[in-house]
């Protein structure tokens, strides 16, 4: 079980998520933009953090940049969740410590769960 922080704005796609993480005993906080889930990281402390990139009020990006500030070395792992392909977006969320990059559309909800659990499991690279 693991603390998920889902950041999406679609409210369908949103409730989604929340509800198969949940199924698989993970403790799920789901928020609709970047200042949301960066108000939500002041009481929840995420393992993981499923972003989609473009969403209104404050980008996927503009998120990863206010989120490095504080949280850089936190070892929470960012996982953008998008439906953008090769777009120069993906590259600066990679630049900006993104751990991996989903396209929504090739990946069915059993296949992000098994993807998050493998994520969840594989240890955090130490890099001092």
């Amino acid at each position: 079980m693991a603390n998920i922080l889902v950041v999406e704005d679609d409210s369908d796609l949103n409730e989604a998520y929340r509800l198969i993480l949940e199924r698989e005993n993970h403790k799920v906080k789901a928020v609709y933009n970047g200042h949301e889930a960066l108000l939500q990281l002041k009481s929840f402390k995420p393992e993981l953090i499923l972003l989609d990139l473009l969403m209104p009020v404050k980008s996927g990006i503009d998120f990863l940049k206010e989120y490095n500030k504080v949280y850089e070395d936190s070892g929470v792992k960012v996982v953008v969740f998008t439906n953008l392909e090769n777009a120069p977006e993906i590259n600066e969320a990679f630049r900006l410590g993104a751990y991996k990059c989903i396209v929504k559309s090739w990946t069915a909800p059993q296949g992000l769960v098994k993807v998050i659990n493998d994520i969840l499991e594989t240890p955090v690279k130490d890099n001092s």
